[in-house]
């Protein structure tokens, strides 16, 4: 996960491509916990953290929506008790960008860090 832990977003408009079949991939050996999922034919990267509580969840969440902030790049977040679901995916490409596997990664380290 060194790889992708080491790495920033850069700023993704619409005329850049998605992360191809061999990138997601290679990407995915650095994530293996998280789970390419389609949804209305956009592939995302998902993943469900459980956690002790709701305070937790809900700390864990707004941890995640500051390294967001930080690198300009917004999941979807689904927050319950004892659990969160992180949903990356790139907007403007309608897919998996190389950004998202670097969230995914950063998000991990965060939840690992708790």
């Amino acid at each position: 996960m060194t790889e992708l832990l080491e790495q920033k977003c850069v700023p993704c408009t619409g005329s850049l491509p998605p992360a191809t079949e061999e990138e997601i991939k290679r990407y995915k050996t650095q994530i293996p916990d998280w789970n390419v999922i389609e949804t209305d034919g956009e592939l995302h990267l998902q993943r469900v953290y459980q956690l002790p509580d709701f305070q937790s969840a809900l700390a864990f969440t707004n941890l995640v929506g500051e390294i967001a902030e930080a690198e300009g790049h917004h999941p979807a977040l689904l927050t319950e008790w004892g659990k969160v679901t992180v949903t990356w995916w790139t907007h403007a490409i309608g897919g998996l960008h190389h950004n998202d596997f670097i969230m995914a990664a950063k998000t991990d380290l965060l939840f690992k860090e708790l």
